[in-house]
């Protein structure tokens, strides 16, 4: 999972990077929210996941851990499309408020079941012989 998180979030970074760019070039920051949260949302919060999968989740439940990504990587995509168009003038606020709060919702969701995994890795570690000598180091 680690290495599908970085993939991702460094695609998100190069998204960010050039819609940053196109603003610049074009003189025309009305993206600029869009931009911010392609890169934290999307790029940080993706390399995050991977850094936790790589350093704090040895062997999560497969199943959960695809349903975080998945779920992450949907709803951030949802979350940065609706503002992309809100900030680009194609559809107005009231059109995309559901677009927005599911997007929204579903990435706090994603959060959550991290955070989940994070927590149930860390009492299963300290369950294990030997894991007292291992928190220490």
């Amino acid at each position: 999972m680690s290495r599908r998180y970085l993939v991702w979030s460094l695609c998100y970074a190069a998204l960010g990077m050039g819609l940053g760019i196109y603003m610049a070039a074009s003189h025309e920051h009305g993206q600029l929210v869009t931009h911010a949260h392609v890169l934290l949302v999307g790029f940080v919060l993706s390399l995050v996941y991977g850094v936790i999968h790589r350093l704090w989740l040895d062997a999560p439940r497969r199943a959960l851990a695809m349903t975080q990504f998945v779920l992450h990587q949907l709803s951030a995509i949802v979350l940065l499309a609706g503002l992309f168009l809100l900030y680009g003038g194609k559809a107005g606020e009231e059109t995309l408020e559901p677009l927005l709060g599911i997007g929204s919702i579903g990435v706090l969701l994603g959060m959550l079941l991290m955070l989940y995994m994070v927590v149930r890795a860390g009492s299963s570690r300290s369950a294990e012989p030997g894991a007292a000598s291992r928190a220490a180091v």
